[in-house]
């Protein structure tokens, strides 16, 4: 799982975390990713339903590990769930492949982008996010 990175080593309430399924990946033995969970963690402390947002990928879809994006980062006045989930989405049956990007804050992360890939991600890759003013340093140096 993932929380949005300005809340690091700070007490956080939301975690973005993969839903697995029993069946593995053909080419290893990790279990296949059918959607994305998003617990309050206060609230699962309380006893009450932990669970803030589901979204299943569909049959035959799969996906990577999911990335939060803060759709201000530089605001440090936002909600910490102000943003969005992204992640690699594989349809085994059609062979396509999608990043979505979800809206955070909604009930069913809402996908409010889908783009088509040339071709597939494979399971388990990783992303980072960079901002342009950081790449522009590290062009400098």
């Amino acid at each position: 799982g993932v929380i949005n990175r300005a809340y690091v080593g700070k007490k956080n309430k939301f975690v973005y975390g993969s839903i697995s399924e029993e069946s593995m990946h053909p080419d290893d033995s990790i279990p296949k990713c059918a959607g994305l969970v998003k617990p309050d963690l206060d609230v699962s402390s309380n006893g009450d339903e932990p669970t803030l947002a589901c979204r299943m990928y569909g049959p035959n879809c799969y996906g990577g590990e999911p990335f939060f994006v803060a759709r201000e980062p530089e605001n440090p006045n936002v909600e910490e769930d102000d943003g969005y989930v992204v992640s690699f989405v594989h349809d085994e049956k059609t062979g396509e492949s999608k990043l979505l990007v979800m809206d955070a804050k909604s009930p069913q992360l809402d996908i409010v982008a889908a783009l088509k890939l040339p071709r597939r991600v494979p399971y388990g890759f990783h992303g980072l996010f960079v901002k342009e003013s950081d790449l522009q340093k590290l062009n400098e140096n």
